[in-house]
């Protein structure tokens, strides 16, 4: 029998009306479901001389009520189970840390959370958006450019990005138009749906289609082959995605770059598309504006601006450091060395180049090798240092200690170098030259907490510097972990109770940690909202034993130590970089590289600008008497971001100064106040001794 369907124009408020009648005769279809399965599981357990059949499964609900569900049921069947409003907002289901897509099967007795549309800042839920927009964008492309091929395309902070051999290069301009049939892809509307084929048969559709990168990573895959497909899009895919494209609200393409085939130099270099999505327009229009900010801080601007670095082809991924920039690194160095003095840290020196004996032992020629420099010398291999932690223990084992040694604080702020993908590169915040400010404590099994409260109170301290408020995060056993369970059992829970002693809120990251042992990773919001790792505190059972670390205990036997690494800043050089977005280049007083700038007025003033410097000192203070106008110098110094501009003519004398603040507040000061002022901005200048009270 057929039935002719007609379109039929309704008023608004009739539409709302059937939509909430029909609202209600499907929560009742539901309730009426789950009584029948609940009725069903009863008669099949209660029935004498069968055993029950799992007819009816629970999951575990966020509230902590359970649901009952046919067997086998979906994300999507739970979210119709609870409601037809909720099916209809959903986007992911969520459960023990873990995304999955909608269509497939729950387990029984799992706790589920299923997100929606409301959850627009929740990053598991903008990644499936994300992630469904970049399959999007494929569409797009390979309908506009016949012949591409196409590659990968995830989700990551903040957007997507999607990999494409073009047959002729494309350039920013043609981005507009990608974007404008994305925009009309989902005016038209998408869904999305998923199947999973044997490899083989995915193998074979790929090669028909001549898409040489989804056979690759047929022939590459691990588990299940899943294809999605929205319109006459379809792609290789784990997912999970979007039911269908009515949540993709804003979508923006950002830009363009170039990028090896699976990161490798060696392979092709593909054209990448970035872009952003979101569920709201506003949420779209403020992020544009982040990045808008973010450009104008990008520390690779500003290093050339304020002629603090610059980076050139010649060493990729090593600043070459100009004097202003040497002043803020070195004052990172005062902080450092004279903190250490006084938490009881040694300072030592040890060499950049070892034989591969060295990280054989340590573990890092398995685990590392690939992002170390080598140099072959006959039948030996030698390597840079990519990092200190070998050669301190190797410096710590060339002798039997005394338990009486320990605590022994090894710190050292060597220049370190890694041989990262000349992609991966980023200004100071991914760099080749690593200049960490290290240290290893060695200390024994009973020392390892006071210890690990010692790290923490430093970094406080080293944070509290420079307002910025530290967020732990504490990183488990990788798979590629070095030792025995019961061994990361032990150094595991030592830096959990180190961090719930404290009463410090951390969060978990599931194996992440370093090979040799779990870490406390230090993160940082800056100005703009991004999330920055900066220090780490990391404790290690393996390397010790590896290479021979002994002491002679108190019993007059021999021990191994335990070892805890630390670096607070991180690197110098990306917390050079981190330091100039978060301020925009406006650095604090006791940090900038200028200080202060006088201005004379005019050529018979220039003597008394120089003297007027001479008594400003400590503080470091500059003399501008170029030719320029007043006007445009007073200019320099504001576009430069120096503190105080001093301006200095026939009016001026050690009663009455003209002081411009940066931002512009204009104040007239004597000497002595203003060098009164200046001595509350400076404290490391002025002989005023930190405290080290955390």
């Amino acid at each position: 029998m057929q039935v002719e369907r007609r379109r039929v124009t309704l008023g608004s408020e009739l539409v709302q009306e059937l939509r909430r009648a029909l609202d209600v005769v499907e929560e009742q279809r539901h309730r009426a479901g789950r009584l029948l399965c609940r009725r069903s599981r009863d008669r099949a357990t209660n029935a004498p001389g069968k055993a029950a059949y799992p007819e009816v499964m629970k999951v575990v609900l966020p509230d902590g009520n359970e649901l009952d569900l046919p067997d086998g049921a979906t994300g999507l069947e739970a979210a119709r189970a609870i409601g037809p409003k909720l099916a209809e907002q959903a986007v992911l289901v969520r459960s023990n840390g873990h995304v999955r897509d909608l269509r497939l099967p729950l387990t029984d007795g799992e706790p589920i959370q299923i997100l929606t549309t409301r959850d627009r800042d929740d990053p598991d839920a903008l990644a499936v958006l994300r992630h469904s927009s970049a399959h999007l964008l494929a569409e797009a492309v390979r309908r506009l450019y016949p012949g591409v091929k196409i590659a990968i395309g995830p989700p990551i902070e903040n957007g997507f990005y999607y990999d494409f051999d073009f047959p002729e290069p494309i350039h920013e301009h043609d981005l507009e138009r990608i974007e404008a049939e994305v925009k009309r892809e989902l005016a038209e509307g998408r869904e999305w749906t998923r199947d999973e084929i044997a490899a083989e048969d995915a193998r074979v559709r790929f090669e028909g289609g001549d898409e040489p990168y989804k056979v690759e990573l047929v022939d590459t895959a691990e588990g299940p082959i899943s294809l999605y497909t929205q319109g006459d899009f379809t792609d290789l895919c784990r997912g999970p995605h979007l039911l269908n494209s009515k949540p993709i609200k804003a979508f923006k393409l950002t830009g363009l770059a170039g990028a090896y085939w699976r990161g490798d130099e060696h392979n092709k270099q593909l054209t990448r598309i970035y872009g952003t999505a979101f569920f709201t327009q506003d949420d779209l229009d403020a992020h544009l504006e982040r990045l808008e900010e973010a450009r104008k801080r990008d520390h690779r601007r500003l290093g050339v601006q304020l002629d603090l670095f610059h980076l050139d082809d010649i060493s990729p991924g090593s600043p070459f450091w100009h004097p202003k920039g040497m002043v803020i690194w070195n004052t990172l160095e005062d902080v450092r060395r004279r903190e250490n003095a006084r938490r009881g840290y040694v300072e030592v020196r040890t060499p950049l180049i070892y034989d591969r004996l060295l990280w054989e032992k340590s573990g890092h020629w398995e685990k590392f090798r690939e992002h170390m420099f080598l140099i072959p010398e006959g039948d030996r291999t030698y390597s840079i240092k990519p990092m200190n932690c070998p050669g301190h223990m190797w410096l710590f084992a060339s002798t039997l200690r005394s338990y009486r040694e320990l605590p022994l604080r090894y710190a050292e702020a060597a220049p370190l170098h890694r041989n990262e993908l000349a992609g991966a590169l980023h200004g100071l915040t991914r760099v080749r030259i690593v200049t960490q400010d290290d240290a290893h404590i060695f200390c024994t099994r009973e020392q390892i907490e006071d210890e690990i409260f010692g790290c923490l109170d430093y970094a406080k301290y080293l944070y509290d510097l420079f307002e910025l408020q530290a967020r732990f995060e504490l990183s488990t056993r990788p798979d590629n972990k070095l030792g025995t369970d019961e061994e990361w059992d032990f150094t595991e829970a030592a830096l959990q109770a180190a961090l719930e002693r404290r009463a410090l809120q951390y969060q978990l990251n599931p194996g992440d940690g370093a090979f040799y042992g779990p870490k406390i990773d230090l993160h940082m919001t800056d100005s703009l909202g991004r999330s920055w790792q900066m220090g780490t505190i990391q404790l290690d059972s393996q390397q010790p034993a590896r290479i021979g670390c002994r002491f002679m205990g108190a019993d007059n036997e021999e021990h191994t130590p335990y070892v805890i690494h630390r670096a607070l800043f991180g690197s110098l050089e990306r917390f050079i970089g981190i330091l100039t977005e978060h301020y925009g280049g406006a650095f604090p007083f006791w940090i900038a590289p200028v200080q202060v700038r006088i201005v004379p007025v005019g050529e018979s003033h220039r003597e008394a600008a120089y003297d007027l410097a001479a008594r400003l000192a400590p503080h470091r203070v500059e003399v501008d008497d170029s030719d320029e106008t007043v006007g445009k110098r007073i200019r320099n110094a504001e576009v430069e971001k120096i503190p105080f501009t001093v301006v200095y003519g026939d009016a001026e004398s050690d009663e009455s100064l003209a002081i411009r603040e940066r931002g512009g507040a204009q104040s007239s000061k004597s000497l002595v106040e203003f060098r009164g002022q200046l001595a509350t901005l400076s404290p490391w200048q002025v002989g005023a001794e930190p405290s080290l009270t955390p």
